[in-house]
This record gives structure tokens, C-alpha cells and sequence, in this order.
């Protein structure tokens, strides 16, 4: 027991984190509608060349719908399994510098997210256009 008192003083001091495999925003995370308050979509986050992306790994109505306002080669394709977040990098604690799509609106918007403070099954993201920026909490699936 004083051991481990010890060591956790010893790697507290030098700045070790202690936030676990949870406390990562890679996973899968449920999105909520903010009109109907009813589950429209699952992305699901992951990590490539130390950047995160997220796809769209599940729609709930429709896994048929395809991105008709989309711009580039998105255009016209299925929304399932479509990349929607790309190029986010860790700064400061938050996830930010790349795009988010939306794809109603077939708009690409900068972005950044971050787990909410105390919660690590809740992320906070933040679609933002020059001053203008909307916000959801998205939920872990796992």
C-alpha cells in the first residue's frame, strides 16, 4: 500500500496522466436530433496517422440515404459508412482543426471536440462557421 501511494505521488508530480482507454473520444457515439430529441445517426470515431476521423457507421431510418447536396465525389453516394469528421488533431485538450460534414446540408463546417468535463461517455462538438457555431452532446455506444 505505501508503495503504491509512492508511486502515484511520484508519477503525479512529473505530470503523468492518469485518464484511461475511456477517456478517449474513439469509439462509436450516438447523435441526437435537436428538434425530435430522438436517435438519427452512430458515428463512429478513429484514429489514423494521428489525426481522428469519424464515419457514419449506422442511420436509423433510412441506411439506404444517399448524400444529395453533398459536394465532390460525396455527392449522390450513400451516407453509411461516409467519412463526416476529418483531419482533427489534439491541441490543448481538445480535438479541433479539421472539417465537419453536414451532410443535409451538404456543408462543410470547421470543428473541434473534447469529452465533457466529468463525463467520459458524453462528447461535446462544436460545428462552427466564423462566429457562428451550434453544439450537441453526443452519447457513447461504446
Amino acid at each position: 500500500m505505501f508503495f503504491q501511494v509512492r508511486l502515484f505521488l511520484l508519477l503525479a508530480l512529473f505530470g503523468y496522466s492518469f485518464k484511461t482507454a475511456a477517456q478517449s473520444p474513439l469509439g462509436t457515439w450516438t447523435v441526437i436530433d435537436d428538434e425530435t430529441g430522438k436517435e438519427t445517426i452512430q458515428i463512429e470515431i478513429y484514429e489514423q496517422n494521428g489525426r481522428q476521423y469519424g464515419r457514419v457507421s449506422k442511420l436509423i431510418k433510412s441506411p439506404n440515404h444517399v448524400c444529395v447536396k453533398c459536394p465532390g465525389y460525396r455527392k449522390n453516394q450513400h451516407i453509411l459508412n461516409m467519412v463526416v469528421i476529418e483531419n482533427m488533431q489534439l491541441e490543448d485538450g481538445v480535438w479541433q482543426g479539421g472539417q465537419l460534414l453536414h451532410t443535409h446540408q451538404g456543408k462543410w463546417y470547421n470543428a473541434k471536440y473534447w469529452l465533457e468535463e466529468g463525463d467520459p461517455n458524453t462528447l461535446v462538438l462544436r460545428g462552427y462557421w466564423g462566429p457562428l457555431y451550434r453544439t450537441q452532446r453526443w452519447h457513447r455506444v461504446r
